[in-house]
C-alpha cells in the first residue's frame, strides 16, 4: 500500500468553489476563472508516494506547489477530491483526529526554521513531544538522539541565535524527526540557505535518509535541488502536475515544451546514471576485462572512465555480472560538444581517447 496518495485534488479560493470545479472539469482555463474573481490554486492533482521515498514537487513561485502540500496534512481543505494515509481518508476525519494525525504521524519542517527564541535548542528539538504529552525526561532524551543524528550533539543548551542558518535548520528538522512521524513535509526548507550551507543540508537529508528511511515529500523551486534528493518527481505548472517521474525521466524524456525548458540547464552528467545511458550487452559480456562501472555511476564519473580508454565501459551489478555497456558516442550525443562547469563532462573530454 501507497504511503501517501492524493486523488483528484482541488483548491480553489474565492466564491463558490465548488462551482469553479465543476468549470475546470468541463476545460474552464485557469486565467478564465481570475477574470471571474476565482484562483484555482491546485488543479486535479494526483500521485502516490511510496514507504521510504523522497518524492519531490517541483514549480515556480505561484505554481501551487506548497498549497499542495498544507492540503497533505490538512492545514487546508480540499475544495475536491481526497488524501489518504495509509489508506485512511484525511480529508474525512474530524478536526480532533485531524490535529492527532499532525502531531503524530505527519511532521512539518519549514523553510524559516520557525524556532523558539526563548528555548534552548535541547527544548527546540523536544518541542513536539511537548505537544504530545511526552514526560519530560523522555523528551528530551529523545530530542537529543535526533540532535546527534541531525550533527548537532553538543549544541543542547545552547539559544537559536547562537546557532548559524544551516544549524538552526538542522534544529528544526531534529524536531521533525524526534516525534518519530511517518511522514516528513518539507516546505522550501532549504531555500532561505545560502549556497554552500543548503548544499551540506542536501547531503545531511540524504545521510539521514539512508539510515531512517523515512517518507518526505519536499517542496523546492530549484531544479538541481530537485534532481539530486527526488525519488520521483513532480513538476508543476500553473495549479497542475504537468509531469510526474524519475529524475531520469525528466531529463531524457520532458512532457512537453515548457518541462524541456525548464531543464534546459541541468548538469545532466550530475544527475543522470550510467543505467540511463546504457546499451544491451553481449552475450559474452562478463569475461570482459575492461573498465568497469556501477548502474548507479554519476554520467559526470563514467566520462571520466570512459575518457582513459578507447573502448566501451562495461556496467557492472554488485555480484559482477555484466549489465550493458556504455559507448563514448552514447555520452558524447547525451552531453553536447561543450564544456560545461568545471567538473563536468564535455564531448571534448569523452572523446578524448577515442
Amino acid at each position: 500500500m501507497s504511503r501517501l496518495q492524493a486523488e483528484h485534488l482541488y483548491k480553489v479560493f474565492g466564491r463558490r468553489p465548488e462551482e469553479a470545479v465543476r468549470r475546470l472539469e468541463g476545460g474552464a482555463g485557469r486565467d478564465e476563472l481570475r477574470a471571474d474573481g476565482t484562483t484555482a490554486a491546485v488543479i486535479d492533482a494526483s500521485f502516490t508516494v511510496e514507504p521510504g521515498q523522497i518524492f519531490v514537487v517541483m514549480g515556480l513561485s505561484g505554481s501551487g506547489k506548497s498549497t499542495l502540500l498544507r492540503m497533505l496534512n490538512g492545514l487546508l481543505e480540499p475544495t475536491a477530491g481526497r488524501v489518504l494515509f495509509d489508506g485512511r481518508d484525511l480529508t474525512a476525519l474530524s478536526p480532533a483526529d485531524l490535529r492527532t494525525v499532525r502531531s503524530t504521524k505527519i511532521s512539518m519542517v519549514f523553510q524559516h526554521f520557525a524556532l523558539f527564541p526563548h528555548r534552548s535548542v535541547l527544548e527546540n528539538a523536544a518541542y513536539g513531544l511537548e505537544v504530545q504529552g511526552v514526560a519530560r525526561k523522555e523528551r528530551e532524551r529523545r530530542a537529543a538522539e535526533s540532535l546527534e543524528l541531525c550533527g548537532l550533539g553538543g549544541w543542547e543548551k545552547s539559544w537559536p541565535d547562537e546557532l548559524s542558518g544551516g544549524m538552526q535548520q538542522r534544529v528544526g528538522l531534529a524536531r521533525a524527526l524526534a516525534t518519530d512521524a511517518d511522514i516528513l513535509l518539507m516546505d522550501e526548507s532549504f531555500s532561505a540557505l545560502d549556497p554552500l550551507i543548503r548544499r551540506d543540508m542536501q547531503d545531511q537529508l540524504l545521510e539521514l535518509q539512508k539510515r531512517l528511511k523515512k517518507t518526505i515529500v519536499f517542496i523546492t523551486h530549484d531544479l538541481n535541488e530537485a534532481m539530486r534528493l527526488g525519488d520521483r518527481i513532480a513538476v508543476m505548472r500553473d495549479g497542475r502536475i504537468v509531469q510526474l517521474g524519475s529524475a531520469e525521466d525528466i531529463l531524457v524524456r520532458p512532457a512537453n515544451d515548457y518541462v524541456a525548458s525548464f531543464i534546459q540547464d541541468v548538469d545532466r552528467a550530475r544527475v543522470l546514471t550510467a543505467a540511463a545511458v546504457m546499451e544491451e550487452a553481449a552475450p559474452d559480456a562478463d569475461d570482459c576485462r575492461c573498465e568497469t562501472v556501477t548502474p548507479d555511476t554519476l554520467v559526470a564519473e563514467l566520462c571520466a572512465v570512459s575518457a582513459r580508454v578507447p573502448h566501451p565501459v562495461a556496467v557492472k551489478e554488485t555480484g559482477g555480472k555484466v549489465v550493458g555497456v556504455v559507448r563514448q558516442s552514447s555520452l558524447v550525443g547525451l552531453i553536447g560538444d561543450e564544456h560545461g562547469e568545471p567538473g563536468s563532462c564535455s564531448a571534448r573530454e569523452v572523446s578524448a581517447h577515442a
